[in-house]
């Protein structure tokens, strides 16, 4: 049986055996950059095939977004996603997006969710994910949706737990989060057991001994039985209604302690991370860095906690 003998490094390549390019005598042709006149892509241009027309019409609409002008903008981009060829994917997820933050400020925050969540469904690579999330938390941050950018800013940390800057985003939007009262905490109108039912007031005039803003004594019995009836209702209603919010209150109360205790050891990861990278960092950047590393000392110093315990977190590592 003969054995095959594959030798190591015996293939060559092609281009081995191809005629090399003769070299031109005389010096190289000078290099012409192509100058570009401002806003040359809202010129006609004939004879430009059908990828050229896609990407001067996306210059169209990029300019208009940035202009402001957010429908005309979203037409553009409307009308680029039906032209484009499914194997384009760069320019689909471009387009997408802008369409989304489009929507976004035309106040249809609702829709361009619904192309944010297609996008992230869609991402194939961090990179990818990550301009999602960050597509997700601007379109949240204008519906001033506290819960759904915190879990939007989660996931970018999850993803980029060395960034001090989502960190301390993470921070902020815990301390807009302390003072309210989640959703799920919340009690609906619709599950009052209060009725305006004791409130109501008898518009008629009263004179001489009809008059209720007389004294209980000046009044007949029946008459001051039913004003100490009355007052003795509304005072059991007054206790009921204390108790009912006692609880509520010591869940508001829980609910912002827990967030500023969030808020603290965000901001601790922050300034951390800005630490570490400080040495490596000089001029503007440098400056930018302990100016926020002074905001987080200044606010970490607003937080209902202990000397003891502010003490302990503002250790060094």
């Amino acid at each position: 049986m003969e054995t095959e003998c594959w030798c190591l490094g015996g293939e060559f390549e092609d281009s081995l055996f191809e005629e090399r390019l003769e070299r031109r005598p005389g010096p190289p042709a000078s290099y012409r950059a192509k100058l570009c006149e401002p806003q040359w892509f809202y010129e006609e241009t004939e004879g430009s095939d059908d990828a050229e027309a896609l990407t001067i019409q996306k210059f169209r609409a990029d300019l208009a977004y940035r202009q402001q002008e957010y429908q005309k903008a979203l037409q553009e981009y409307s009308s680029i996603s039906e032209k484009l060829p499914p194997t384009n994917f760069a320019m689909k997820r471009d387009v997408l997006e802008g369409q989304a933050r489009c929507l976004a400020h035309l106040g249809r925050q609702a829709e361009a969710l619904a192309i944010a969540t297609n996008l992230e469904m869609k991402a194939s690579n961090t990179d990818h994910l990550t301009t999602v999330l960050c597509l997700q938390l601007a379109i949240c941050s204008s519906l001033q949706n506290v819960e759904n950018t915190i879990f939007c800013l989660q996931k970018l940390i999850s993803l980029h737990p060395f960034n001090p800057w989502n960190w301390g985003r993470l921070a902020e939007a815990y301390l807009t989060l302390g003072p309210a009262l989640p959703a799920s905490l919340a009690s609906p109108p619709s599950q009052s057991h209060f009725t305006s039912s004791d409130k109501t007031v008898d518009s008629r005039p009263h004179s001489g001994r009809d008059n209720l803003w007389c004294f209980p004594e000046t009044l007949p019995e029946s008459c001051v039985l039913s004003v100490e009836t009355s007052s003795s209702g509304s005072q059991t209603n007054q206790n009921a209604r204390s108790e009912v919010q006692a609880p509520e209150a010591g869940r508001r109360e829980a609910v912002s302690l827990e967030a500023q205790v969030k808020a603290c050891a965000s901001f601790v990861r922050a300034r951390l991370l800005l630490r570490l990278t400080q040495s490596q960092q000089t001029s503007f950047a440098l400056e930018r860095n302990l100016r926020t590393q002074q905001e987080i000392e200044d606010k970490m110093k607003g937080f209902r906690f202990k000397e003891s315990t502010l003490l302990l977190i503002a250790e060094q590592p």
